[in-house]
């Protein structure tokens, strides 16, 4: 929000008497401003109706959006310190640093860098796929500190990844061995609220990219191209966390009998695997099958797991993890899987 180039809450240099303001410009930018607090005002409602109503408050816990908005400035910071180290500092436009001396310049390169560190961060996060993708990590993190506090559920090595690391076939135990390895990554990160670029999908990873493009001073050809070909080195999804999982559920869907019902099972795949196969199963994407997990989407769990071929009885047992105080229908196990899948369809 902008009045000829400075905030509303800025002060405003008085015009010169004898050349007063236009009154139509003053009632343009009035209006303008209107238009942005009523858009505003109308996003209170919904909000603070959910926050109401969703009384564990754990998909938008303070928890919840400060790991979300923590993972969207690392990405930012890691963006901002390749360019750093591939241009050698970040440029000073003309004005930026009016006379002083070094501990001035010094001063003035933090102010700039923060400043950008937060219109990336901002930018990043305007896409909605973007958010949702931090939204579901830290929903994760946080149901799997829960399980290891009351269940005892070790949130890195479960039994499904140790049985797959005592593997005959060295190709299934060595990514079961990266995907333990890039668990306790992850459960690290997600304490310092970090988001690898490594760890992203190519699309997620290209609008970030993006977003720093459109915001960067650097002017060079060579240098661009240079300092985005270090961010794209950055990123490396085949070897990601999410990546390696679902290399795992395809090995599993190939080679064992039961195909993917090992990995619905939350005690015997761990949380991080369950989600993936949730997902792959269900026909949605990782980031909605994290979201499922919420205590006001538990008839969708339930259908998307009872689609996925699972008993009545397995159904209840992963209830007995995420909602412990639920007990299913007494009818439960007469839904037939296709119709289960019937009734998510015709929501979807």
């Amino acid at each position: 929000m902008t009045v000829y180039g400075q905030g509303m809450n800025e002060p405003i240099a008085p015009s010169e008497p004898d050349n007063p303001l236009p009154s139509s410009s003053v009632e343009d930018v009035m209006r303008d401003e209107l238009a942005y607090g009523d858009a505003t005002l109308g996003t209170v409602g919904p909000i603070l109706g959910h926050l109401v109503l969703n009384h564990d408050h754990s998909l938008f816990s303070d928890e919840i959006v400060a790991r979300v908005r923590g993972m969207l400035a690392s990405v930012a910071h890691q963006l901002i310190d390749i360019e750093t180290v591939q241009a050698g500092s970040i440029e000073r436009k003309p004005g930026d640093v009016k006379g002083g001396g070094e501990g001035d310049a010094a001063n003035s390169d933090l102010e700039i860098k923060a400043e950008r560190l937060e219109s990336l961060t901002n930018a990043i996060a305007a896409d909605a796929g973007f958010l949702q993708h931090c939204h579901s990590l830290a929903i994760e993190y946080q149901l799997a500190a829960h399980l290891k506090a009351r269940n005892s559920l070790d949130p890195v090595l479960s039994p499904l990844i140790q049985a797959m690391i005592a593997d005959k076939d060295k190709s299934t135990a060595s990514i079961a061995m990266a995907t333990l390895a890039a668990q306790a990554r992850f459960m690290q990160q997600q304490r310092r609220m970090v988001l690898p670029l490594a760890e992203l999908r190519a699309n997620l990873a290209q609008h970030a990219v993006q977003c720093w493009r459109s915001g960067s001073s650097v002017t060079d050809d060579d240098m661009l191209t240079k300092i985005m070909n270090a961010q794209r080195s950055a990123s490396d999804e085949t070897r990601s966390r999410l990546g390696l999982i679902r290399q795992l559920l395809d090995t599993m869907a190939r080679t064992t009998s039961g195909g993917l019902a090992g990995s619905l099972s939350i005690p015997h795949a761990g949380l991080s695997i369950f989600i993936s196969a949730l997902g792959a199963t269900g026909g949605i994407t990782r980031e909605d099958a994290a979201l499922i997990t919420n205590d006001r989407q538990m008839a969708r769990l339930a259908l998307t797991l009872r689609g996925a071929g699972l008993q009545a009885q397995a159904v209840q047992e992963q209830f007995h993890y995420l909602h412990p105080n639920i007990e299913l229908p007494a009818d439960f196990d007469t839904l037939r899987p296709d119709r289960a899948r019937d009734m998510l369809g015709a929501r979807s």
